[in-house]
């Protein structure tokens, strides 16, 4: 299962390979700096098509963010994504961070507009000389000829699209303006990923769709994270974890469980791969690939 980085996203993609991929996020000191690369010592044996390294909000982690990708290119074998935003950034400043990345040897993106800096739900206001939306970021980015595109996805769509068919067209401004691949937001419901793969085909944007994972390990974090984007946790999995409530081995066992029917129900349905959240721990991830029977 392991790749060569030598392969562009689209490339790996079209070869027909299943893609596994994690997500990590820039520590804030160094005891989670320790953890980080933990994590991706504990998940490298797995030979993942890509790692990606997110992205603070406003833009605040840029430097640690081009680090962390830099030393994944550097003293590892995985192909590691970075995570760049609209957010507080002029045009001159997002050419310079893909300078940047370019020079440490990161050569794919994932184009995104971000969040408001006031946070997911308040009004979104562009950044003077900069950019209002991802489809105008991905076309700076497919300017240039060293950088490889990724954009974000919704199976429920975006908490501020119109409506369902708004947001398929969306994704097809993204994909027409140069986007190769797309990572959804963590899916709840494989009938949502597949209600999306749908409503993009029709719109005619032709770019595979990765499925974005999420194990629920702890009942009251997850409930949390759903709301912040203006969604609900599934009337059947709330169904399954809350009388396990007060029994956190039984709950986080039961979300692992979840996670990996998910997971199964996803590649079932002729996801191209899978994509995990890992909040930089990799047992929970672990888990669920040995769960799904996923060799090394």
């Amino acid at each position: 299962m392991t790749h060569g980085r030598d392969l562009s996203m689209s490339e790996r993609l079209a070869r027909g390979d299943r893609s596994f991929s994690f997500e990590f996020f820039p520590p804030k000191d160094e005891a989670g700096e320790e953890q980080l690369w933990r994590a991706i010592t504990e998940l490298e044996p797995f030979g993942p098509t890509f790692v990606s390294v997110t992205y603070g909000a406003g833009g605040t982690t840029r430097d640690r963010t081009v680090a962390i990708t830099e030393r994944i290119a550097r003293d590892t074998s995985m192909l590691p994504v970075a995570h760049l935003t609209c957010v507080g950034h002029t045009t001159d400043e997002i050419t310079s961070i893909l300078d940047d990345l370019r020079a440490a040897g990161v050569t794919h993106v994932m184009a995104l507009r971000g969040d408001p800096p006031t946070g997911p739900g308040t009004p979104w206001t562009p950044t003077e000389g900069g950019l209002t939306y991802a489809n105008e970021l991905v076309a700076l980015i497919h300017e240039r000829d060293d950088m490889r595109i990724g954009v974000a996805a919704f199976p429920e769509g975006h908490v501020d699209a119109a409506d369902l068919d708004t947001d398929a067209r969306v994704l097809r401004a993204k994909y027409d303006a140069g986007a190769e691949f797309a990572v959804t937001d963590m899916v709840l419901r494989a009938s949502d990923y597949v209600g999306l793969v749908e409503r993009a085909k029709a719109v005619g944007a032709d770019l595979p769709i990765i499925p974005g994972i999420m194990p629920i390990l702890n009942l009251r974090s997850m409930e949390r994270m759903v709301e912040f984007s203006r969604r609900q946790l599934p009337q059947e999995i709330t169904d399954r974890l809350s009388p396990l409530a007060e029994d956190p081995a039984a709950l986080r066992a039961e979300g692992i469980a979840i996670a990996t029917e998910l997971c199964e129900a996803l590649l079932d349905a002729g996801a191209p791969g899978l994509h995990f959240y890992t909040l930089n721990r990799s047992k929970a991830t672990r888990e669920i690939f040995a769960n799904l029977r996923i060799t090394v």
